[in-house]
């Protein structure tokens, strides 16, 4: 919509408030707010969301795999076939043979639950979800027969165990004697705190050289599952077929989607939930229409907002409109100026929106840190929501929805109050004066 200069120069001076419009440009100040706090909302809570669902994949599929091959019983005998066979399917990048075994630790008279973890040290200095994460010591010191070891950062501070401290592993599966099976305990040294960012791995990863792990839970050669990898996790089962007819008889094959399935639909469904929490508008996923309507409700309610405060800016300038009409003014050029005028509240709304918006985002952290300051609570605990820290992603496309769907909104709210300024008939006005 192109405006001449005088068309300018009048939606300019209708913009700003003038002599005993000051209701008008209140109403006006109402419809920005309220624009801005829908735009706001919307990409905070979905940014957010965003965030806390890709980086709980991105850590979780980290340190466990796009799928394992799980032994019966704990063990793999066979796992150098499995894991050759495994790498040379199509879409499969890695296959790593692992040993998971929950047991106890004890350090100073502390005990904790832990879930050992035996890794090549090849795979673990270069799995990224760890080796980029240590907080203290040095993974390069965990070495086969070095006796040190790799703990997560809450199990460290539960333990008081620290680089240079000594932890015992206590296993059930120990020596039998004339008086049953006596538990084997092992001592080791820590030589790294790793920090993954999800709590729970935190509060019980031990992890240790692959040869240590056979030695300390005396599995021989034999592995417990090989962690795999895949170019597409979203394909993940479709890509491992051809791996069954191997696996079968040995173990099964558990993929992203099996070992995590509650977590992540309490995540889609705690998604929708904050969809609607959040009030404003995106519909960019076909199963998001219904919702949609919903989220509709604050951005239609600014846009009443807007109708209102044109419809008494109209009423109030009708003597000027016929006077622009008198002069030569086209009922387009009338129009265009109210339109104008509209769009431009709803668009200010918007940058508002959106310059909140990002700003929040990024003192996320603080805000949180500060809410926890001043009310003593702690409203981001790592116990219960997973992750350490509070995580954001802003999707460009959702943005831009936000933006257009709030344009579509305002247009027709805008449409009315022009249309009926620009049907003003100046001789039923003027015809008085």
């Amino acid at each position: 919509m192109i405006l001449s200069r005088p068309e300018r120069m009048v939606a300019r001076r209708y913009l700003l408030p003038q002599k005993g419009e000051g209701f008008i440009f209140v109403v006006a100040g109402f419809s920005v707010a309220a624009v801005a706090i829908g735009v706001w909302a919307l990409i905070v809570v979905m940014s957010i969301m965003n965030g806390f669902r890709d980086e709980l994949f991105d850590k979780i599929v980290g340190v466990n795999g796009h799928a394992v091959v799980q032994g019966y019983e704990g063990r793999l005998t066979n796992w150098q076939q499995i894991a050759v066979a495994a790498r040379k399917t199509p879409g499969v990048t890695s296959a790593v043979p692992l040993i998971e075994q929950p047991l106890m630790a004890s350090s100073d008279g502390r005990v904790e639950g832990a879930l050992v973890r035996g890794m090549r040290v090849e795979d673990l200095l270069s799995n990224p979800t760890i080796s980029s994460h240590v907080v203290a010591g040095d993974l390069k010191t965990i070495t086969p027969g070095s006796g040190r070891i790799a703990i997560g950062s809450r199990l460290a501070d539960q333990l008081g165990a620290y680089p240079g401290s000594e932890i015992s592993l206590i296993s059930p599966e120990g020596r039998s004697t004339v008086v049953g099976t006596v538990p084997r305990i092992v001592t080791y040294t820590v030589g790294a705190v790793f920090e993954v960012g999800i709590y729970d791995y935190d509060k019980a990863f031990v992890i240790m050289p692959m040869q240590d792990a056979q030695q300390l839970l005396m599995l021989g050669d034999d592995v417990g599952i090989i962690e795999i990898q895949t170019n597409n996790p979203d394909r993940v089962e479709e890509i491992l077929t051809p791996l069954q007819p191997i696996v079968r008889g040995h173990g099964a094959i558990v993929d992203w989607r099996q070992m995590n399935s509650a977590l992540f639909e309490a995540l889609d469904l705690e998604r929708v939930v904050m969809f609607i929490v959040g009030c404003i508008i995106e519909a960019l996923a076909v199963e998001q229409v219904a919702m949609f309507v919903i989220l509709c409700i604050i951005i239609l309610v600014a846009a009443f907002n807007i109708a209102s405060s044109l419809i008494m800016l109209v009423r109030a300038k009708t003597r000027d409109v016929a006077i622009l009409r008198t002069m030569g003014a086209t009922r387009r050029s009338v129009l265009k100026i109210f339109m104008t005028v509209g769009v431009t509240i709803g668009g200010l709304g918007i940058v508002i929106g959106l310059i909140v918006g990002a700003i929040t985002l990024y003192f996320r952290q603080g805000v949180v840190n500060l809410v926890h300051y001043v009310t003593g609570t702690n409203p981001w605990d790592a116990s219960v929501r997973i992750l350490s820290e509070l995580p954001s992603r802003t999707d460009p496309l959702e943005v831009a929805a936000v933006i257009i769907a709030t344009l579509v909104l305002i247009l027709p709210a805008t449409l009315f109050p022009a249309l009926k300024a620009a049907s003003t008939d100046p001789v039923q006005v003027l015809r008085y004066e």
